[in-house]
């Protein structure tokens, strides 16, 4: 064996097909594109979205909805959750830094501390909103709601 008499796997190689190039090579005439009609001719491209003429999907449905640009997103966070964190790591203060480092929040995300649960320990919690009930649970528990 040598570099002479190599030769590729046989099927993995097949020959370009040559279209437009006469009757006689069986690919002449329209090219291997059927006949007539707008996909046939040069240059032809469809438009995104266009459906033959039929009225396009994105035209024949309404518009629909709204999208408040000034919309805030809170992370929401119950009182039993803050309550189990302040009994696992013996705190007294519970604030954002607190929830991000146990992995309740990302970098980015704002607070919004919820009522549900029971809240026994005196705790003084921060966090940028609060449901009314949450600061109810907070004050009769002995602690303190500090908005940021």
């Amino acid at each position: 064996m040598n570099l002479s008499n190599l030769t590729p796997a046989t099927g993995s190689v097949q020959t370009r097909k040559r279209v437009g190039r006469g009757q006689g090579s069986g690919l002449g005439g329209t090219s291997t594109k059927g006949h007539k009609g707008q996909k046939s001719r040069s240059g032809y491209s469809k438009k995104i979205g266009f459906e033959g003429g039929q009225m396009p999907i994105q035209r024949r449905l309404p518009k629909f909805g709204f999208k408040n640009i000034n919309r805030v997103e809170y992370k929401a966070i119950n009182l039993e959750t803050i309550e189990a964190l302040a009994q696992s790591a013996k705190l007294t203060k519970v604030g954002i830094a607190e929830l991000r480092e146990a992995g309740f929040l990302s970098k980015t995300a704002l607070v919004k501390i919820l009522g549900n649960g029971v809240l026994t320990l005196k705790l003084d919690v921060e966090a940028n909103a609060f449901s009314k009930s949450a600061v109810d649970a907070i004050v009769a528990a002995g602690g303190t709601a500090v908005k940021l």
